[in-house]
């Protein structure tokens, strides 16, 4: 795992993160880090497994064809 270091925050931004820490019952570490992972967004690999549960989740099913109701949409 790599470790980064974050310097000059200031103390408003580290207690807001500490307070929010607490709320989800984290520490401030596991707080930043999963902030930080969310922000990276997901990676292809699990943009692919997701799909691929969705299309499970799906399949079988009917879907409606929804042309008519973008045409009605743009028609207002």
């Amino acid at each position: 795992m790599a470790r980064i270091l974050i310097r000059d925050l200031d103390e408003e931004t580290v207690g807001r993160l500490k307070d929010r820490a607490r709320r989800h019952g984290r520490s401030l570490e596991g707080e930043a880090r999963l902030i930080l992972t969310h922000a990276a967004g997901i990676t292809f690999d699990d943009a692919r497994k997701l799909a691929r549960q969705w299309h499970k989740k799906l399949a079988g099913r009917e879907l409606p064809n929804s042309t008519h109701l973008i045409r009605e949409d743009r028609q207002r």
